[in-house]
C-alpha cells in the first residue's frame, strides 16, 4: 500500500496540471483532498454539467447563518481538478481537512457587516520566501511561478516540493488550530489504508506534506491524533455550491490563500508554454480594441517578441507576467484595463439547480431565469420596462431582494420616463449575497414569502410614519400584496394619532410616489388612498398652527415641505390641491409668521394661478415695504424665488418691486441682508442671473447703455460692479 503526497499551492495552475499528470501515472484507488470534512458528500457534483468553476463551498451553521466559511475553487485549483479526475474515472474521492463544524463552532456569529471566513489558510511562517532566499531570489512569487507554476512536472515536481518543505519546517512549531487539522488529515489517511486501498493519493497544500507522511519518523502516531481530536466541541452544518468569482480569488480580496492574478493563472492553465504567451498577447489586442484602442498584428508580434526579449534580459528561465505587462503597456498601452480584465478578471461561475443550495437560493435562480437577468461579477446597467411582462417580472425580482436585504441592484437615474414606466438599475453580484441569501432563509423558502415577512417584521419594529410609508413602497414595488394590507393598517393607526404635523409632511411625497408607482404597475392600493385621503385632511387642518413661531431652520424645513405637499397633491391629482390648499395657503401667505414661510406660500398661490399676478405684486410690495425689517424682507424675497429666477424674467412689474425695494435700502441695512441676498440670487441658473443683468440695466433707460440721462458713469459701474456680484455673473 502506497501513500503519494501531492505537495500544490491553492489554485496554481501548474500545481494542477502536475497533480492531473501525477494522477495519470499512479492510477490511484482513492483520492483524498484537502477541504472541510463535511463538504465530502457535496463532492460528487464537481464535473456535472452545470457546475462551472469559479464556485465555492459555503458550510453554515443552519441556526445562525451567519456563521459560515467558504472553501474557492477555480478551473486552475489542483483540488478542483484532483475531485473532477477522480469522479471522471469512477475514483472514491474524500475531504479529509477538520470539519468546520469543529472551526465554526468556536466561532462568533456575525452580522451583515462581517465578513465571512475563508477556509483555505496560508502556512503560519513564509516558507516560499525562505526557499526563493535560499535559491537567491528575493522574489518569492516570481520564484514560486518559474519552478512549479510555469511547468507542470508531475511527480517530480512533487518530490522536489517535499523536500523543500521538510526543510523549511525544520524547528517549526505548529499551532493548536494547525496540529488538530494535521492531525485529522492523518487519521483520514489510516483510514484510507485500513480500508484496503492500495494506491492513496493526497493533495494537500505544501506546507502540510512532511507532517502528512504517516511513515516517516517523528510524525504523531495515531494515539497521538485521536488524544488531540477528542472533546473537540461541534456545531451542526449545511453546506451549498455558490457561484464565485475570480476577483474574491484574488489575494486582495482578503483570501488568504488568494493568487495575485487569477485570470492570468487560468490563462497560464489554459494555454501552457511559450504559446501562452502569444494567446495572451491576442486576448489583450481583441480587448483593448472593444474598448476603443488600438493594436494590429505588429503589436502583437512586437509585444510577444518583447515579453521573450525581457525575460532573457532577467535572467528568467521562461516569460512571466511581468515581462507579459511591461510588454503590453509598451506596446498597446491600457495596462490598467488589461491588469482589470485579464490579469484578475470577473469571470463569475455558475451551479445548477439540482445543486445543493437552500430552498431561498433556488428559488432566486428561478426568478432570475424566468426574467432573464443572469447575475454578473460586473457592474452592468440594466433597463427595465414596466409596460411589458419581462420588465415587469425584473422589478419585482430585484425590489424583492432589496426589500429581503440582498441588494443585487441599485435604481439610478437613467433615460427616465415622464410615466414612470422606466427603471433604471445598476446590478452587481457579489458572492456575500449568497451569504445574505442564506441568512434570510429563515424568513421563507420562496423569494416572495421570505420577502413579505421580512417587510412585516420591520413594519411591527417600526417607530415612525415615514418608516412605515418607506416599507409600504418597497411592498408596492416588489408586489407583495400579503404587506402591504397590515402595513397599511399600521400606517393609518400610527397617522391618526401622531400630532406632528411635519411628520405627516414628510411621509406624503414617499406615498404620493408608491401610488403612483402603484398605478403603472397595476397594484391594488385602494385601502392606501383612503389612508392618504385622511393624512391631506390632517395636514390641512394643521398645518397653519404648525407654521407659527418657527426659527431659520424650522421655517427652511417648513418651507421645502410645503413645496412637497403642493408636489404630492400634484401628483395624485387630488382634490385638496384645488380647493382647501389654496385656502391654507392664503392663510400662511397673509398671516403672522416666518418671512420664509410667508414667501414661499406666496410663491405657491402664483404658480398654481390661485393669486392674479397683481395680488402676487401687491403682497410682495407690502412685505417689501418701508415698515417691515429689512431682514424679513430679506426672508420673504428667498421664500418666494426659492432657487428659480425664471418668475422675475417673465414679470417686468414683479421684478420692479424688488428692485426698488433693494434701492430703497440704507447702507446699514444693505449690508445686513447682502449675504442672503447673495444665496438667494446664487441659487439660480446662470443663464437665468444674466438675463436678469441685462433686465436691470435697461429698467426705466432712457439710453441704450441703460443708465439714463445724468448719470455719472463712473458712480453707476460701482453700482453694477455690486449687482454682479449680488447676482454672481462675475465681474468683467
Amino acid at each position: 500500500m502506497s501513500v503519494h503526497l501531492l505537495g500544490i499551492r491553492h489554485h496554481g495552475p501548474g500545481s494542477a496540471r502536475s497533480v492531473l499528470r501525477a494522477l495519470d501515472d499512479l492510477r490511484p484507488d482513492i483520492v483524498l483532498v484537502e477541504a472541510p470534512a463535511d463538504v465530502d458528500n457535496a463532492l460528487r457534483w464537481v464535473g456535472e454539467p452545470g457546475l462551472e468553476p469559479p464556485v465555492a463551498l459555503l458550510t453554515y451553521v443552519p441556526a445562525e447563518p451567519g456563521r459560515a466559511a467558504f472553501a474557492p475553487f477555480a478551473t486552475f485549483s489542483p483540488e478542483w481538478q484532483a475531485i473532477r479526475w477522480a469522479n471522471e474515472h469512477a475514483v472514491a474521492v474524500h475531504a479529509i481537512d477538520l470539519p468546520l463544524a469543529v472551526t465554526l463552532a468556536t466561532t462568533g456569529g456575525g452580522g451583515d457587516d462581517d465578513d465571512v471566513s475563508l477556509v483555505a489558510e496560508s502556512a503560519p511562517p513564509d516558507p516560499l520566501r525562505e526557499l526563493a532566499a535560499a535559491a537567491g531570489d528575493l522574489d518569492p512569487e516570481r520564484w514560486w511561478e518559474d519552478v512549479i507554476e510555469h511547468r507542470g512536472d508531475g511527480i517530480p515536481a512533487f518530490d522536489a516540493v517535499a523536500e523543500a518543505m521538510a526543510a523549511a519546517r525544520e524547528g517549526f512549531v505548529p499551532s493548536r488550530r494547525e496540529l488538530q487539522r494535521e492531525a485529522h488529515m492523518r487519521r483520514a489517511i489510516r483510514a484510507a489504508r485500513r480500508a484496503g486501498h492500495g494506491e492513496i493519493v493526497v493533495v494537500c497544500g505544501a506546507w502540510h506534506v512532511p507532517a502528512l507522511d504517516i511513515d516517516a519518523p517523528g510524525v504523531p502516531n495515531a494515539s497521538t491524533d485521536s488524544a488531540t481530536l477528542r472533546g473537540l466541541p461541534k456545531v451542526k452544518t449545511a453546506v451549498a455550491w455558490v457561484p464565485w468569482t475570480h476577483r474574491r480569488l484574488a489575494a486582495g480580496s482578503g483570501y488568504a490563500a488568494g493568487v495575485e492574478s487569477p485570470g492570468w493563472y487560468r490563462h497560464v492553465f489554459d494555454h501552457p508554454g511559450s504559446d501562452g504567451v502569444a494567446r495572451f498577447f491576442v486576448d489583450a489586442a481583441r480587448l483593448v480594441r472593444e474598448r476603443g484602442g488600438a493594436a494590429s498584428p505588429d503589436h502583437l508580434i512586437a509585444g510577444t517578441r518583447l515579453a521573450e526579449s525581457l525575460a532573457a534580459m532577467r535572467g528568467r528561465p521562461r516569460v512571466g507576467l511581468a515581462e507579459v505587462l511591461d510588454a503590453a503597456d509598451a506596446v498597446m498601452g491600457g495596462l490598467d484595463l488589461v491588469r482589470r480584465e485579464l490579469v484578475i478578471g470577473d469571470e463569475l461561475g455558475t451551479v445548477p439547480d439540482s445543486a445543493p443550495q437552500v430552498p431561498l437560493a433556488r428559488d432566486v435562480t428561478k426568478a432570475q431565469k424566468s426574467a432573464r437577468l443572469a447575475p454578473r461579477a460586473e457592474t452592468t446597467v440594466v433597463e427595465v420596462d414596466l409596460r411589458t411582462p419581462t420588465g415587469l417580472r425584473k422589478s419585482h425580482l430585484l425590489h424583492r431582494l432589496v426589500a429581503l436585504g440582498v441588494p443585487w441592484g441599485s435604481v439610478i437615474d437613467g433615460r427616465g420616463s415622464s410615466g414612470t414606466f422606466r427603471e433604471t438599475w445598476e446590478l452587481r453580484w457579489d458572492p456575500e449575497l449568497s451569504v445574505r441569501l442564506i441568512e434570510r432563509a429563515g424568513y421563507g423558502t420562496t423569494l416572495e414569502s421570505a420577502a413579505t415577512a421580512r417587510l412585516l417584521e420591520r413594519a411591527a419594529a417600526s417607530s415612525g410614519i415615514v418608516e412605515l410609508v418607506g416599507i409600504i413602497t418597497s411592498a408596492l414595488f416588489a408586489d407583495l400584496a400579503q404587506a402591504i394590507e397590515p402595513t397599511v393598517q399600521r400606517l393609518a393607526s400610527r397617522a391618526a394619532t401622531d400630532p406632528d404635523v411635519g411628520r405627516l409632511l414628510d411621509a406624503l411625497p414617499a406615498l404620493a410616489e408608491a401610488l403612483r408607482y402603484g398605478d403603472v404597475r397595476s397594484t391594488d392600493a385602494g385601502a392606501l388612498r383612503e389612508v392618504v385621503d385622511g393624512i391631506v385632511v390632517r395636514i390641512l387642518a394643521g398645518v397653519v398652527a404648525s407654521a407659527h413661531s418657527l426659527d431659520d431652520d424650522g421655517a427652511a424645513l417648513m418651507m421645502e415641505r410645503l413645496a412637497g405637499l403642493q408636489g404630492a397633491l400634484a401628483v395624485l391629482d387630488h382634490p385638496a390641491r384645488r380647493h382647501g390648499l389654496p385656502v391654507v395657503l392664503v392663510e400662511l401667505a397673509t398671516g403672522a409668521g416666518h418671512g420664509l414661510v410667508q414667501g414661499r406660500a406666496t410663491r405657491l398661490l402664483h404658480d398654481a394661478g390661485v393669486w392674479s399676478i397683481e395680488a402676487v405684486q401687491r403682497r410682495l410690495a407690502q412685505a417689501l415695504s418701508a415698515g417691515t425689517p429689512p431682514a424679513t424682507g430679506a426672508s420673504f424675497v428667498e421664500g418666494f424665488l426659492a432657487g428659480s429666477g425664471s418668475v422675475l424674467i417673465h414679470d417686468a412689474d414683479l421684478l420692479a418691486v424688488l428692485d426698488g425695494w433693494v434701492s430703497s435700502l440704507r447702507a446699514d441695512a444693505f449690508d445686513a441682508v447682502i449675504a442672503l441676498l447673495r444665496r438667494t440670487f446664487g441659487a439660480f441658473e446662470a443663464a437665468e442671473r444674466r438675463q436678469l443683468m441685462r433686465l436691470l440695466m435697461g429698467i426705466g433707460a432712457e439710453r441704450t447703455d441703460g443708465f439714463g440721462a445724468g448719470v455719472d458713469p463712473e458712480r453707476a459701474a460701482a453700482v453694477l460692479t455690486t449687482v454682479r456680484h449680488m447676482l454672481g455673473v462675475g465681474v468683467p
